[in-house]
């Protein structure tokens, strides 16, 4: 398992009966593969896991798993703010066959450093599957520190890299210096993609390659090839429909403009709630400009 380049956040499709939409959900899994993704993450905030049962959570993983035939890695989203939840996802994920799963702070408890790094240890010990940790302190209200993530890497071998969402490049300067090269660090935030690499990370885990796999793969390739220019002129390219994608909450945009684009229905479940009216010419003027819709 190679993880390194772009990985999408992967939205669920619902049926108009708020059903998981499995056909779609396939169909979406295999044209990002055709689009030369190189990784794929389902069941995070992009695929509001937080709305899935554990049954269907479990079936969701279970069905990328399938459509990727191991083509490129998986990191499935499992994790929750009770650690004993987290351990029953990361049971799930890891008999449905994901390589890895992402594992986010525990949000709302606000636990201390010791705190996190009994959660994390615990879930490893119960689940050795390697696991990404992931660090929005705009969603979870606490801000995973390098100094306790440098804990966690020393005393959880399982482990192995961050997605990092502040967008503090000086933050996940840090992350490298204590946790080391062979920690990996991801970009959680499509703005940051290419400062992030240029500091020695090694990749994305991104919403907007949800509608645009190909560029976010190929930003990350030239960067890697050593074309500068190349990734410096896609990373300029998408900053304008990156913004377009948090017009409004995640994946709300995003679900919508696939939506548009005829890849999935339009549907959320509550308490996300369809894209305001304001918002919709704004959305669909910025998919016309990058001919993502006619």
């Amino acid at each position: 398992m190679k993880i390194r380049g772009a990985f999408t956040a992967l939205v669920t499709p619902f049926t108009k009966q708020g059903k998981v939409d499995e056909e779609a959900y396939r169909a979406h899994v295999e044209w990002q593969i055709e689009q030369g993704i190189d990784g794929l993450v389902p069941c995070g905030t992009t695929g509001e896991a937080a709305t899935m049962d554990h049954e269907e959570q479990g079936r969701v993983i279970r069905m990328c798993v399938e459509q990727v035939k191991k083509r490129v890695p998986v990191i499935a989203g499992a994790g929750s703010n009770s650690t004993r939840e987290a351990i029953e996802l990361t049971k799930l994920a890891k008999k449905a066959g994901a390589d890895a799963t992402l594992q986010i702070t525990p949000y709302y408890n606000k636990p201390t450093p010791d705190g996190l790094v009994g959660h994390f240890k615990a879930i490893a010990k119960a689940v050795p599957l390697p696991m990404v940790v992931y660090n929005v302190p705009g969603r979870t209200g606490l801000n995973l520190l390098p100094k306790t993530l440098a804990r966690i890497a020393k005393e959880v071998p399982k482990a192995i890299g961050v997605k990092e969402a502040t967008g503090d490049l000086k933050q996940c300067t840090e992350v490298l210096e204590l946790c080391g090269p062979k920690f990996l660090l991801l970009s959680g935030d499509d703005f940051t993609v290419l400062p992030l690499l240029s500091v020695g990370g090694q990749g994305v885990i991104s919403v907007v390659s949800n509608i645009l796999p190909a560029k976010m793969a190929q930003l990350c390739a030239a960067f890697f090839k050593g074309d500068m220019k190349k990734a410096q002129a896609l990373n300029i390219a998408i900053q304008d429909i990156s913004r377009a994608m948090f017009l409004e909450t995640n994946p709300i945009p995003v679900k919508t403009a696939l939506s548009y684009m005829g890849r999935c229905k339009p549907g959320l479940r509550l308490p996300l709630a369809p894209l305001t009216e304001a918002n919709v010419a704004p959305l669909k003027a910025m998919l016309k400009k990058h001919k993502l819709i006619k």
